[in-house]
């Protein structure tokens, strides 16, 4: 019969099956697994996952974002970053968790053990960030990527499905809108620029039917004009916007 170590090693094979990649040395993917409190009680013989938790919410954030813009390319910043939060937060990230199972492979300190941490959100969370942190570590970018994919993607997907069109793409939403009655498209007017060359910041107003709409600042031209029929779309309210 196979003792206390040689199982765990057998379910870290199959947490690295589930990763889709090892993760050697083994002390390695020891440390994403193992919360302070291990330390603090006097059990490890390794460090504490908190340095690969901060990198893994690094990896995490630069990932999501990524997708996202690749699947919503016309988004605001807002909307991404919204979007973002919603996938990279503690009952997101402990949910993953326990897809992976990762409550009992945690190594806890005896305090912590007892008082039901295996499946406390914020230690899970933790893990999951480490666990990513060494995955990256180990196989790059795109080995991260490769499991941040598969277990958020559909639900990425369906985020995005649910945005209103204002919020993927507003200057479309904004046309859509104003043509309702067959009318030209709006016109996006540079009205000034400043500050350095490497800081430059852009004013665009955007007129329809001879007035203007709303005027909006940004540090390209493109970001301007989005934020500016955003703007729009939001002072018109439900109403089509008006024409003069």
């Amino acid at each position: 019969m196979a003792g206390p170590e040689e199982r765990r090693r057998l379910c870290l094979r199959r947490l690295e099956k589930d990763l889709g990649h090892e993760i050697r040395p083994w002390d390695l993917l020891e440390q994403a697994l193992t919360h302070r409190s291990f330390l603090v009680a006097g059990q490890a013989r390794c460090a504490a996952n908190e340095t690969l938790e901060f990198l893994g919410d690094a990896v995490l954030g630069l990932v999501v974002a990524d997708m996202a813009l690749e699947q919503a390319p016309q988004a605001t910043e807002g909307t991404l970053s919204r979007v973002r939060a919603a996938l990279v937060n503690a009952e997101a990230l402990a949910a993953l968790a326990r897809s992976l199972n990762l409550g009992p492979l945690l190594r806890l300190g005896e305090g912590e053990f007892r008082s039901g941490g295996h499946d406390k959100t914020t230690i899970l969370a933790g893990a999951c960030e480490a666990l990513m942190g060494a995955l990256f570590r180990v196989g790059g970018l795109a080995a991260a990527r490769g499991l941040i994919e598969k277990q958020m993607g559909p639900r990425l997907k369906e985020l995005l499905e649910r945005l209103p069109a204002e919020e993927i793409d507003p200057k479309s939403a904004l046309q859509e809108r104003l043509q309702v009655r067959g009318a030209p498209p709006p016109e996006y007017r540079l009205a000034g620029s400043s500050g350095p060359d490497h800081r430059r910041r852009f004013r665009v107003q955007v007129w329809h039917g001879g007035r203007m709409l709303a005027e909006a600042e940004g540090e390209s031209k493109k970001q301007a004009e989005r934020r500016a029929a955003r703007r729009a779309l939001e002072e018109a309210g439900d109403e089509t916007v008006p024409q003069k």
